[in-house]
């Protein structure tokens, strides 16, 4: 029955409550936005950000303001 539902949200047939999709991103051991992104580019970003420590993510965050200027 999981395996139909799963092959549902992968079609498009069906969306995914954020409650299902928390604990799909728990057993996988990825960060909820991982499964949600839109490219794969985005994807790889969310999982490099989740990696690093709290003061990293601040400096990187901080970098890509200032580089699309806010």
């Amino acid at each position: 029955m999981a395996s139909t539902r799963i092959n549902r949200y992968e079609k498009g047939v069906h969306h995914p409550d954020p409650v299902t999709v928390q604990r799909v991103a728990d057993a996988l051991g990825v960060p909820a936005a991982y499964l949600l992104a839109s490219d794969d580019k985005l994807a790889r970003l969310i999982l490099a950000f989740n990696s690093l420590p709290a003061k990293a993510q601040e400096r990187v965050v901080s970098e890509l303001e200032q580089m699309v200027g806010r």
